[in-house]
C-alpha cells in the first residue's frame, strides 16, 4: 500500500481485479494515528460543513442521492481523500481508485472497460492528485464522465482553474473545501487522545501544548495527528503521561512553538518585520519574514501586510512595489507554501529596497478627516451630471470645460467644493518616483487652478 495525500488512509498503488470489489486493507494496530483516526461515516468528519450540511452535492452524493462527478479541490490535510473514500460505503457503487502519480492512460481504459462490465452498478473513480495527469490522460476521463460510465471524484491542491482542462471542468461540480478552523483541529486532537483508536487516554494533553500542536497544524488534520502521536510517543518513551510544551518541543520544533500566532510573538516579529521594510534593511526584514514562515504563520497573512506596505509607505515613490506586493499575493493563493516563500521573499526585498514615502496614506486620511469633520461642500454645478431631462434647468454641466480640447490636456476649472479650494492633500516626496510626481503636480495645480498657490 502507498500513502496517500491526505495521510487518512491508504490507496492502492495497483487496480484490483475487474471482478474484485476495492476493499482497504485493515487498519494496523501500529499504523500511523492518522491513519487509525481517519473518520469511518460522515459524522465523523470535522470541518467541511459547508459541503456536508444537508441537502448539499457533497453529501446527497455520499447517501447515495446524487450522480454527479465532483472535483475536490483544497489544501492538504482537509480531508479530500477521506471524503473520496466514505463514498465507497454507499453500497450499491463499485469503488477504485487511481492515484495521478502513478497512473496512465492504460489503467484508466481498464477502469472503463470494467465499468461497462457493471453497467447495473456505478462505479466510482477516485482520482488523487488529478492535476498530475497530462492533457491527453485527462481527456480520455471525457466521454465516461459525460456518460456517467463513471462517477468520477478526483482531487487536487491545485487550482483546478489552472490544472484541470477546461472540457473536464465543465462537467464536473468543483468542491472547495477549506483549511481546519482551530476549534476543528481541537477537537480532532482531543478525540485522538481519548478515542480508543487512538491513544486511548494514555496521555493528557495539557492546554499550552494543544494550543502549540493547533497554532503548528496550521489546519491540517493530518499534521496535527503526526505532531501529537510524536509528542505523546516521546512522554510514553520516557514514562510520562503528560504531552507538554516542552514534549511538543521535542517532537517537532522548539523554535516553532514559541512563535504564538495570537500573542505577543506574533504581534512583535509581525512589527519587526513591518518595520524593518519600512527602515530599508531587507536582511533584517528577510530574517523575520523567516521566522513566520519556519514558525508557520498563514502566508496569506504575510502577503496582505505587504500589500498594505506597499500603499502606505512606499506609494508612488516606486509604484511597482504594490504590484510586486499583490503578485507575491496572488503567487501564496494559486501556488501555497512551500514554494510561495519565493515570492514573499521577493517582494520583501523590492519592498525593503524600495523609495520610501507615505504621502498616500497622509493623504488619503487628511481627506477623510476633514469629510467626517464636515468638510463636504456643494459640489460645483458645471461638474455634476447633466445628461437627464431637467438637468439644465437645474443649472447642472452648465460651464464643464473638457480638458481633452486643450493641446495641453489640462485647463483652469474649479474641481473640488468651494471650501476646499487650494486644499493640498497629496504632498509628494522628492524620493523615486515622486520626485518627477513633485515637480509634475506643481505646474498641474498652477495650470488649473489658475495661479500658484
Amino acid at each position: 500500500m502507498a500513502a496517500d495525500d491526505d495521510g487518512l488512509f491508504a490507496l492502492p498503488t495497483a487496480l484490483p481485479p475487474p471482478d474484485t470489489a476495492f476493499s482497504p486493507e485493515p487498519v494496523r494496530a501500529g499504523a500511523p494515528l492518522a491513519v487509525r483516526m481517519r473518520p469511518r461515516t460522515l459524522a465523523e468528519v470535522v470541518g467541511q460543513t459547508h459541503l456536508l450540511r444537508p441537502g448539499a452535492p457533497l453529501r446527497r452524493l455520499a447517501e447515495g442521492g446524487e450522480a454527479a462527478s465532483v472535483l475536490l479541490y483544497g489544501p492538504p490535510g482537509t480531508g479530500k481523500t477521506t471524503l473520496a473514500r466514505l463514498l465507497a460505503d454507499v453500497s450499491t457503487r463499485h469503488f477504485v481508485a487511481l492515484s495521478a502519480l502513478s497512473s496512465g492512460v492504460k489503467e484508466l481504459r481498464d477502469v472503463m472497460n470494467d465499468a461497462r462490465r457493471r453497467r447495473g452498478r456505478q462505479t466510482v473513480l477516485f482520482v488523487d492528485e488529478v492535476h498530475r495527469f497530462s492533457r491527453t490522460q485527462q481527456d480520455a476521463l471525457l466521454g465516461a464522465v459525460e456518460d456517467r460510465l463513471v462517477l468520477l471524484v478526483a482531487a487536487t491542491t491545485e487550482n483546478p482553474s489552472f490544472s484541470v482542462v477546461s472540457p473536464l471542468l465543465s462537467r464536473m461540480l468543483v468542491l472547495q473545501l477549506r483549511s481546519l478552523t482551530e476549534d476543528e483541529v481541537r477537537e480532532l486532537l482531543r478525540r485522538a487522545v481519548k478515542d480508543e483508536r487512538g491513544l486511548d487516554g494514555s496521555v493528557t494533553l495539557s492546554p499550552e501544548a494543544e494550543d502549540a500542536l493547533v497554532r503548528l497544524s496550521a489546519g491540517d488534520a493530518r499534521s496535527a495527528l503526526t505532531a501529537l502521536e510524536a509528542s505523546a510517543d516521546g512522554v510514553t518513551d520516557t514514562g510520562g503521561t503528560v504531552v507538554d510544551v516542552p514534549a511538543v518541543e521535542r517532537a517537532v520544533a522548539g523554535t516553532t512553538v514559541r512563535y504564538d500566532r495570537q500573542g505577543d510573538q506574533h504581534h512583535d516579529v509581525t512589527s519587526a518585520f513591518i518595520k524593518s521594510i519600512r527602515g530599508s534593511d531587507p536582511d533584517a526584514a528577510l530574517h523575520y519574514l523567516a521566522r513566520m514562515l519556519v514558525a508557520g504563520e498563514d502566508p496569506r497573512f504575510i502577503a496582505r501586510r505587504l500589500v498594505v506596505h506597499a500603499s502606505e509607505d512606499i506609494g508612488l515613490a516606486d509604484p511597482t512595489a504594490l504590484q510586486a506586493a499583490v503578485a507575491a499575493a496572488q503567487t501564496v493563493q494559486l501556488i501555497g507554501m512551500p514554494e510561495a516563500r519565493l515570492a514573499l521573499a521577493q517582494a520583501t526585498v523590492h519592498l525593503a529596497m524600495a523609495p520610501k514615502s507615505n504621502t498616500v496614506i497622509v493623504g488619503i486620511d487628511e481627506a477623510m478627516a476633514d469629510v467626517r469633520a464636515g468638510s463636504v461642500g456643494e459640489i460645483p454645478a458645471h461638474l455634476r451630471k447633466g445628461r437627464y431631462k431637467g438637468a439644465r434647468e437645474l443649472g447642472n454641466a452648465i460651464g464643464y470645460r473638457y480638458p481633452h480640447r486643450t493641446a495641453e490636456g489640462v485647463l483652469e476649472q474649479q474641481y473640488p467644493p468651494d471650501d476646499l479650494v487650494g486644499k493640498d492633500y497629496y504632498r509628494p516626496t522628492r524620493h523615486g518616483g515622486e520626485r518627477i510626481l513633485h515637480e509634475r503636480l506643481a505646474a498641474l495645480r498652477r495650470t488649473v487652478r489658475g495661479a500658484e498657490r
